[in-house]
């Protein structure tokens, strides 16, 4: 099958022919559930119904919390009967079963950055898949492996476009929702993370907590075309993992979200299994690397169904050089100001 021939296919039809059937079952059920996501999400504070109308902080708390319950629901009874064994989610402290003869664990942010929904900031969903154990029956401990042992993984972004973002262990597809026809169609094709982007994404409000070699890179680019790098960079952060990702994955660049010097941050702030994991499958799968610092993020075990962990991605030349940042140690030298564009010691 051509790309142009594949481009506008429906999802499903691209995952039967694509996919093992255990993979393609459990895709194409995420996929149905985020449409009627979708649409409550573009309800907005219409969505919290008439006992949500105090104040505007409780308006949009109260609309919040029901999509939150929507979308876990609704995940939850989309996956049954896909052949999903057992389901885990942000907020849940023990699996819920689904499937007992199913073959998958399904690892789910059923609504990833509910909290910007109010500023109309694009939200999502994210999901990693994994092999059930034999013999019937899922405990939190068969979740916790690495993220190299993923069958599948992707998310869905609520924006401007409805977008699934997926792989299946063959590359990283897209597919947008098409509102003429209420169904998913492939967009882009085998994505890859493109190098030499000047673009990086982070939190900027956060940077006095931030290690030293995290500082040392955004000082750098900060420095533009007088600094060592020699070039303009712009920061791009949306406070939505999903946005951030899909920005990546379509225009390259660099994301951080490191650990910093916080109470409750030591260890990072988003969640290895079900967000680090398949979004670093995703971006892996396109050609990009994603590493907690120094070790990649799919070689790492989660030590529990909440574990946190620090996260950098995006395209391979800029997360390489994050990892030398780390590795090289002190760069004060490097950002003196007489290695500067008009310093002393450069050309």
């Amino acid at each position: 099958m051509t790309e142009f021939e594949t481009l506008g296919q429906d999802v499903g039809e691209y995952l039967d022919r694509h996919a093992k059937p255990e993979l393609a079952c459990v895709v194409k059920a995420i996929a149905r559930v985020a449409i009627p996501v979708s649409q409550i999400i573009r309800r907005g504070r219409l969505a919290g119904g008439p006992e949500a109308a105090a104040g505007a902080a409780d308006l949009d708390a109260a609309a919040q919390k029901v999509l939150d319950c929507f979308a876990e629901k609704a995940f939850e009874q989309g996956l049954r009967g896909c052949g999903a064994r057992a389901l885990v989610t942000e907020a849940r402290d023990a699996p819920t079963m689904l499937d007992p003869d199913g073959e998958a664990l399904v690892a789910l942010d059923p609504l990833d950055g509910s909290s910007n929904i109010d500023a109309n900031v694009a939200v999502g969903s994210i999901f990693s898949v994994l092999d059930a154990p034999a013999g019937g029956g899922a405990s939190a401990q068969d979740f916790l492996q690495p993220g190299n042992r993923q069958r599948a993984a992707g998310f869905v972004v609520y924006g401007p476009q409805t977008c699934l973002v997926f792989t299946t262990g063959a590359g990283t597809q897209a597919a947008t929702l098409d509102p003429d026809t209420g169904t998913f169609r492939i967009s882009r094709l085998n994505l890859q993370v493109r190098e030499g982007s000047a673009e990086f994404a982070i939190n900027a409000s956060n940077s006095r907590h931030w290690p030293e070699p995290v500082r040392a890179y955004i000082d750098d680019c900060v420095m533009g075309d007088e600094g060592p790098r020699g070039k303009n960079f712009n920061m791009r952060w949306f406070a939505s993992t999903v946005a951030d990702a899909y920005w990546i994955l379509v225009r390259g660049g660099v994301y951080l979200c490191p650990d910093d010097a916080r109470a409750g941050f030591a260890k990072g702030r988003l969640r290895l299994l079900y967000e680090a994991n398949p979004i670093a499958m995703l971006v892996e799968q396109a050609g990009g690397l994603a590493i907690d610092g120094v070790n990649r993020i799919l070689d790492i075990a989660p030590t529990s169904l909440h574990a946190r962990t620090p996260f950098i991605f995006g395209s391979t030349d800029k997360v390489e050089r994050v990892k030398r940042y780390f590795l090289e140690g002190d760069h004060s030298a490097e950002r003196s100001p007489l290695f500067g564009k008009r310093g002393l010691l450069r050309n």
